[in-house]
């Protein structure tokens, strides 16, 4: 990376947000932008998550950009090695490879209240940008939870998301810690090659069958002949999710119907009753995300799988030791304990115009960001899947979409507007925005159903979840409205100290000549 280099747009990540980014950014006319990459290839979560049994809870045909319709996707539910692929796919096809700078780690992002522009310190170098997209997404850095014990344990410890693949699980005593997403796919793949498998369970989940399926060579050939076929398939599975939502956010009493569903599911594969009672959860189903998997509960009724009712509490040696006291000795200690989805680390870099980072400004009332994109303090700084932007039964393609709307017309204002010029999301309109969502949450499942959640932060507030449709969310996120930002413009530069001015901004015209270049 060259020292010092100037672009207009910095997009940090390469997940789907920051390769959703790139894209529209390249389809806006805009070429002169980067696409900052810690790891050594692309793919995000799906790079990262790379465990035994690891899979996409939502159809593969609505888990994909509506602009880079696949044909060819082998399951009804794909697999993670099949989405990494289509993310590698998405960035050969749309031309992003010359954009990404991999091993590029972003250290810090100051904002320049004079030069109006983001001071970005990566691992490969610094550069500066008049926009900063983050996409770093909400399941990006793992959290272990603090283990008394744990840094004695004289076994193999790692989490979900960095599985040692060199570690061979065949005949060891292992630990699974966590009932969550990851958990439930890990346990039933790895449960008929371990000794003996201790499964850690703070609070049940509700757990649905997964109609998985392989789609046959017929149906693949359809979707490539007929691309009307495979947006079709996507609208419905779309429209089906839709018509979901109101059971979620205005009527959590109308799940019953749905909790009984999933109790007879449990009842065909636990037959023992104090079994299927310690996994029973207490909380109405949809309060925490709904688990899909048709061999997480066969898994468990097998002889080498003990249940634990409680949460990991100490670890003495080989011996890990649960909050109810019981204890197992273990080889090798897994975590499927999530990720910093509310305590998001990337805020601790981000430092705004009043000196402060993003972190510290969000410390006290919780993360708040205007449309899910902006916050107050930090001009031209935008973030992908931000919060209130979570869903919590249907596709996340389908936000990140909508976002992609609202930062393409960001940077139209700015050019529109001409420039060295910046748009700071006001405070008014960011404590309005917030107060609209959290008026909404107060009467969906995610905070009546009786859970604790990953959804809520260290206070109890959702901070993560949209409490509506995703029709919605893309018409409030179509445009960017002005009387909700402050506009802010560079201080005239005297003549003779013009030549020492940062880069002026392109316009909207310039790029688009080099684009069609």
């Amino acid at each position: 990376m060259a020292e010092h280099e100037h672009v207009r747009v910095a997009v940090i990540g390469s997940g789907f947000g920051g390769l959703g980014a790139a894209v529209r950014l390249r389809r806006e006319g805009i070429t002169d932008f980067v696409v900052l990459e810690r790891a050594g290839s692309v793919g995000g979560t799906w790079r990262d998550n790379s465990y035994p049994g690891c899979a996409c809870d939502v159809p593969s045909h609505l888990y994909s950009f509506s602009f880079a319709p696949n044909p060819d996707w082998p399951r009804a539910f794909s697999g993670q090695e099949h989405i990494r692929e289509y993310l590698e796919h998405v960035a050969d096809v749309f031309r992003l490879r010359p954009h990404i700078r991999l091993d590029s780690e972003v250290k810090t992002m100051r904002w320049d209240t004079e030069k109006l522009y983001w001071e970005v310190e990566t691992s490969s170098g610094t550069l500066t940008a008049d926009v900063v997209v983050s996409a770093t997404g909400p399941l990006s850095d793992p959290k272990v939870p603090d283990i008394p014990g744990l840094d004695t344990f004289p076994g193999k410890v790692f989490h979900s998301a960095r599985w040692d693949h060199d570690y061979d699980l065949r005949g060891k005593r292992v630990a699974m810690v966590g009932t969550g997403a990851s958990a439930i796919q890990i346990v039933p793949s790895i449960q008929p090659d371990v000794a003996r498998l201790t499964l850690f369970q703070r609070t049940p989940p509700w757990v649905m069958p997964r109609m998985d399926r392989a789609i046959g060579g017929l149906e693949r050939w359809l979707h490539r002949q007929l691309p009307f076929t495979t947006q079709l398939r996507r609208g419905l599975l779309w429209g089906i999710r839709e018509l979901q939502v109101q059971a979620f956010t205005k009527r959590p009493s109308e799940l019953g119907i749905v909790e009984q569903l999933a109790k007879r599911n449990m009842a065909r594969a636990i037959k023992d009753p104090e079994l299927r009672a310690r996994l029973t959860p207490s909380y109405r189903i949809g309060c925490k995300r709904i688990l899909l998997s048709s061999s997480y509960y066969p898994a468990l009724a097998q002889a080498n799988v003990d249940v634990v009712a409680s949460g990991l509490a100490e670890v003495r040696g080989s011996t890990v030791v649960a909050a109810d006291g019981s204890e197992a000795e273990v080889d090798a200690i897994i975590f499927g304990t999530g990720f910093h989805v509310t305590d998001m680390p990337i805020a601790d870099r981000v430092v705004g115009a009043e000196g402060k980072t993003l972190a510290e400004s969000w410390s006290d009332s919780g993360m708040a960001a205007l449309r899910g994109a902006t916050a107050a303090g930090f001009p031209n700084w935008m973030t992908i899947i931000g919060p209130n932007t979570g869903l919590g039964n249907s596709s996340m393609i389908l936000m990140i979409e909508s976002q992609l709307n609202y930062m393409a017309d960001f940077v139209r204002q700015l050019d529109v507007l001409g420039g060295r010029v910046a748009l700071g999301a006001r405070r008014s309109a960011v404590t309005a925005w917030n107060h609209r969502v959290q008026e909404r949450m107060k009467r969906t499942v995610w905070n009546t159903g009786g859970c604790t959640s990953w959804y809520l932060d260290a206070n109890g507030r959702n901070t993560t979840i949209w409490p509506g449709t995703t029709t919605e969310f893309r018409n409030a996120t179509r445009r960017v409205d002005l009387s909700e930002y402050e506009v802010i413009r560079a201080p005239k530069v005297p003549k003779q100290n013009a030549s020492q001015a940062a880069p002026a901004a392109r316009t909207g015209k310039a790029e688009k000549a080099e684009a069609g270049a």
